[in-house]
């Protein structure tokens, strides 16, 4: 008979032969399974190619695709690579399509911007081949997109990789994506027989594309809220972007053309006695810049909610790129030895790079103040990015160089501190790294430090337009009630009604002539006009009080 120790033997014997038995069938069962959907095979890692270069003699057979600035630049953009003899079209602003488009081919977890430009390159592709008829071949050998990268804490370094993922999953493998680095500046690694010549003709054309872009949409934005009649700003912008084309396609001088679209810009009406907040948009840097879906049309939006929008300039982020460089030469010309990396002062002379960097500083200013005169843009001041990094500092390291570093609070700060603005709204694509950390976290700091600011950060999905606007209107609401405070307090300091106020022929001028401007002293447009009210003296008792003097 045998003892209960062998019976306990047997029977963990039987468990041990039972479980082999059930993970046999088990991995059986997983075999079969992977073999009938065709899992078993082994693939190769992806890996991101260099793409073939865009060779001299391919430049008149090959169609450049750009974009991902506003229109107005992308526009202008294109007119000036035109006169440096390239083919070239501009994307039209990426939509909810487009976004489609990106989901389905991109990777899992991107951001917006990913999304909407690979989407929008991939629409636009299978346009040409499911409409047009063109073959896959063909488009891969006559059309590249060129593109901006930049490296920092977030995926927009990768960005590139991701086109070309996508592109090949769209069933355009091959098509070439080309890069130039935010940061090289003229040392763009493109090749001797490359037909893209990223050289100082190219850069200084598309810095006056960049200078004008800017200016056309300010100058739109501060008429547009004002307009009589419906539509006419819009309508002198195109003309003026038709001249300005014209005058960079045909590299022609670009002043006379400003002048053109200054009387295009004189023929719309206004009326500078309506109230409206003044808005302004910080953030992510494609996010605050698109006008489309990406950002739920959000200047529109606010437009159409009785707002005036302050837009970010491009020019301001080459300004801030600039001060990066300065910046960053100064604290390596502290250090025991100069580092040989490629931003690093071994063998070079860092006074030279200081001098050549506030050089261009200078000359992006003076460019740009030189354009806006002839056009009539007065009274625009470009930031100071020194005095930005010195209210941002304390709060947001300067070393810091994700997304847009510390710009996004100092605007803040200033905004709040200078009265330029009623209302400031920060945009980013959800899960923007670098921008999220700092309109929702560090800009709650600051707005407990200035409770009067009135401060909204929203994030962008390419959904939940309906929930954006919703907050954005009960913030707006506040704006609109400080703006009207900030009129009726100029009326009542000037003993002055809205009827007086537009008799008067020195103010009315201010009030109906679209490119006139009165003086900054607090954010509401009309409540500066009323600031500047000065009563025009009678002619006669100006000359009693001559006669009194003698």
């Amino acid at each position: 008979m045998s003892t209960t120790k062998e019976r306990e033997v047997v029977k963990e014997n039987r468990q041990s032969d039972y479980l082999r038995y059930f993970e046999k069938e088990l991995n059986r069962y997983q075999a079969e399974q992977e073999e009938e959907l065709g899992l078993g095979q082994s693939k190769a890692q992806w890996f991101d190619p260099v793409p073939r270069q865009f060779f001299e003699k391919d430049k008149e057979s090959t169609t450049i695709l750009f974009g991902g600035f506003t229109m107005a630049h992308d526009y202008l953009m294109e007119g000036a690579l035109k006169g440096l003899g390239y083919t070239v079209k501009h994307m039209d602003c990426p939509d909810t399509e487009s976004l489609r488009f990106g989901k389905e081919f991109g990777n899992r977890g991107q951001c917006n911007p990913t999304y909407f430009t690979v989407g929008n390159l991939i629409k636009y592709l299978s346009y040409l081949r499911d409409v047009e008829g063109k073959s896959k071949e063909e488009i891969v050998s006559k059309y590249l997109f060129i593109t901006s990268g930049s490296c920092g804490p977030c995926r927009f370094g990768t960005y590139v990789t991701e086109y070309r993922k996508a592109l090949r999953d769209a069933g355009f493998d091959g098509f070439r994506v080309l890069l130039f680095q935010q940061q090289s500046g003229l040392k763009q690694a493109t090749g001797e027989e490359s037909a893209l010549k990223l050289d100082s003709s190219f850069f200084l054309t598309f810095l006056k594309a960049v200078l004008i872009g800017d200016i056309l949409n300010a100058i739109g934005y501060r008429i547009r809220p004002y307009e009589v009649e419906e539509g006419s700003t819009n309508a002198a912008l195109e003309r003026c972007k038709q001249h300005l084309y014209k005058a960079f396609s045909e590299r022609k001088q670009l002043i006379p053309a400003l002048y053109r679209c200054r009387k295009e810009l004189q023929t719309v009406k206004v009326d500078r006695t309506r109230v409206k907040p003044k808005v302004s948009i910080i953030g992510e840097f494609w996010a605050m810049t698109t006008e489309g879906d990406g950002n739920y049309q959000l200047q529109n939006f606010l437009e159409s909610e009785g707002a005036e929008v302050e837009v970010q300039s491009v020019t301001a982020w080459i300004l801030f790129l600039i001060w990066e460089g300065q910046y960053d030469t100064r604290k390596r010309m502290n250090l025991r030895e100069a580092d040989s990396n490629s931003k690093g002062l071994k063998g070079k002379n860092p006074i030279k790079r200081l001098l050549l960097l506030e050089l261009a500083d200078r000359t992006v200013r003076g460019m740009f103040h030189t354009y806006a005169r002839a056009i009539g843009l007065r009274g625009y001041h470009l930031p100071d990015m020194n005095e930005i990094a010195e209210v941002a500092h304390s709060h947001y390291n300067n070393h810091l160089r994700g997304g847009e570093g510390h710009m996004e609070v100092g605007k803040l700060i200033l905004n709040v501190k200078k009265r330029k603005v009623n209302m400031t709204i920060s945009v980013k694509p959800f899960g923007c790294m670098p921008s999220s950390g700092v309109s929702d976290g560090v800009q709650s700091l600051i707005t407990e430090i200035h409770p009067e600011a009135i401060f909204l950060p929203i994030e962008t999905t390419g959904d939940g337009a309906i929930n954006v606007y919703s907050r954005i209107q009960m913030m707006l609401f506040k704006a609109k009630q400080t703006a009207q405070k900030e009129f009726d307090q100029a009326l009542a300091k000037k003993g002055l009604s809205i009827e007086q106020l537009q008799k008067n022929g020195f103010s009315r001028s201010y009030i109906i002539e679209p490119l006139k401007v009165s003086k900054h002293s607090v954010a509401c447009t009309s409540a500066n006009v009323v600031n500047h009210f000065r009563g025009i003296p009678n002619r006669f008792s100006f000359r009693r009080n001559k006669v009194k003097e003698a």
